[in-house]
């Protein structure tokens, strides 16, 4: 079974709900991304976004987008991402890694390619965010039958049709984006998106994570009331930014995230 369903049966089964973290690969730098991936384990994380660093991340907001050049300056690619994961699975073997990225270097490396070494260091999943749907079939047809989960995006005012056409092709869960505009962009409005959280849960059948928007505990509340698991990004990537060494990084991080996990666990 793939590691992302076989976290989101145990959540169910303990009546929690997921907290999903997210870093970017090569920030601050490539030897120092397992060490903060084990960080954030440490916190509490069920599991790890990875992104994969590029040069016009459309959907990520000035942190993120900051974190991408830090790591692109050091010359981070696709194939050193996934060798990151690989060194993160020769001490963790059970947390779920997706790969948060967009089309340009996934396509230059190759589907079949990146499947197969996908499947070879141990990623579960991932998740290209300029990937409409209608071109999604050659990145399944690559992925499923490796058991690599490939995770879409639901926008806030995605129409039912929209989020069914998605759906087609989702698995492992589904990433729901709280607001329309960037990662940290803004905070986001339970009430306004709740009813689109539920028609999409019903849609797609599996697990739905909630995303943008969370930089604190009190968000992180909200945002699992209403989904099955709180994706967090922009607010660690910023601690990292403002660390000075790695383990004060990863110590930062740790303490964050349990502040996160504990707020979640008490609201339940």
């Amino acid at each position: 079974m793939n590691r992302i369903n076989a976290c989101f049966e145990k959540l169910n089964s303990d009546r929690m709900k997921g907290l999903i973290a997210f870093v970017t690969a090569g920030d601050p730098t490539l030897e120092a991304t397992p060490d903060i991936m084990h960080a954030l384990v440490a916190g509490g994380a069920d599991i790890i976004e990875l992104g994969v660093p590029f040069s016009d991340p459309m959907a990520d907001g000035e942190v993120i987008q900051r974190a991408s050049e830090r790591a692109l300056s050091l010359g981070t690619s696709l194939s050193d991402v996934l060798d990151c994961v690989g060194v993160f699975r020769q001490k963790d073997l059970d947390t779920p890694v997706v790969l948060m990225g967009y089309c340009n270097p996934f396509q230059r490396m190759g589907l079949g390619t990146l499947a197969d070494r996908c499947n070879e260091v141990g990623a579960d999943g991932v998740l290209v965010v300029d990937l409409p749907p209608e071109e999604a079939a050659p990145f399944k047809s690559a992925f499923e039958p490796v058991g690599i989960a490939q995770i879409f995006l639901v926008a806030p005012n995605s129409p039912e049709e929209r989020i069914r056409k998605i759906c087609e092709y989702a698995s492992g869960f589904v990433y729901f984006v709280a607001v329309k505009g960037v990662t940290g962009d803004k905070q986001f409005d339970g009430n306004e998106i709740k009813d689109n959280i539920d028609r999409t849960k019903s849609i797609a059948g599996i697990p739905v994570g909630l995303g943008f928007g969370i930089r604190n505990s009190q968000a992180a509340v909200d945002a699992a009331a209403i989904s099955d698991g709180v994706v967090v990004g922009s607010a660690i990537v910023e601690i990292i930014e403002k660390g000075e060494t790695v383990s004060e990084i990863a110590e930062n991080v740790t303490h964050f995230l349990r502040e996160l996990r504990t707020s979640i666990n008490q609201s339940i």
